[in-house]
């Protein structure tokens, strides 16, 4: 029986993930940045200009949306630690996206590379 570990591994063996040290140009020149994390995952803080479509919710969402249906879109995954966005990219590219990547290491490694992070802005009632 394979574990989610395994399925992790054998989906970043078919995917093409980008190292944290070369991501910002990728980031500049996707066409859609997607956070795959879940929605209290993405408040707490974010790539800035990625949108959040949970890992369950994606291939619906990129079938549901036709801003996000051409086959040829520029499209960078990340999720925590890399993972899900490996996961997401297998499954995109199975769906016949043909420019699809990974953030090595995810939002962590981002974060602790010291790159920069949103995070929006909760209303004050002072």
């Amino acid at each position: 029986m394979k574990t989610a570990h395994d399925l992790v591994a054998a989906a970043k063996s078919r995917v093409q993930e980008v190292p944290i040290d070369d991501a910002e140009p990728v980031i500049r020149d996707a066409d859609v940045l997607i956070d795959v994390r879940e929605a209290d995952e993405f408040a707490a803080g974010h790539l800035s200009g990625a949108v959040n479509i949970p890992r369950g919710l994606l291939e619906f969402k990129l079938s549901a949306s036709p801003a996000l249906q051409s086959r040829d879109l520029n499209i960078l995954l990340y999720c925590k630690t890399s993972g899900r966005a490996a996961l997401s990219a297998a499954a995109l590219h199975e769906m016949g996206y043909l420019n699809v990547r990974s953030l090595a290491g995810g939002f962590d490694a981002w974060a602790a590379a010291g790159k920069p992070v949103a995070k929006p802005q909760q209303p004050s009632f002072e």
